[in-house]
């Protein structure tokens, strides 16, 4: 109290209060669409990497076979069967979130890997499926109908 019988109190007001959880909810507001379209990004990243992995662990395996890559048709790291299983002995490291399937029908000469990424919406990015041909020899979005 002062000489006068005011009261002085130190802090904040209601209403300042209010403002700074305004600014606060307007700057989430920027900013999380911003960190959501980010992390898309990371993920078709992860499918761009994975189909260049796979694609090397491929090429690998076929200059040991003379170019014929038969025996990895049908190869698909959700099944971990044994298609994969030489696909992994070639260096292919699996992503957790991206499953491949790798088909190479005879006479397995060329090749295609379908790369899926769990996480990506497909309805907001293209790359939540997309198809390395060895023919074309570039990554891109589409269909698995593709290959």
């Amino acid at each position: 109290m002062d000489g006068l019988g005011n009261k002085h109190e130190n802090g904040f007001t209601l209403i300042e209060l209010l403002v700074v959880i305004l600014i606060i909810a307007i700057l989430a507001a920027i900013a999380i669409p911003i960190f959501v379209k980010q992390r898309e990004k990371a993920w078709a990243s992860q499918i761009r990497s994975a189909l260049k992995d796979a694609g090397t662990a491929i090429e690998s395996y076929g200059t040991d076979t003379g170019g014929v890559f038969g025996a990895l048709d049908g190869a698909d790291s959700a099944a971990d069967n044994p298609a994969y299983v030489l696909l992994s002995d070639n260096g292919y490291r699996k992503a957790s979130t991206v499953e491949i399937i790798v088909a190479a029908p005879a006479p397995g000469t060329v090749y295609c890997i379908t790369a899926t990424h769990s996480l990506l919406p497909a309805l907001t990015n293209a790359w939540q499926t997309a198809v390395y041909n060895s023919s074309d020899g570039s990554p891109e979005p589409t269909d698995a109908d593709n290959c």
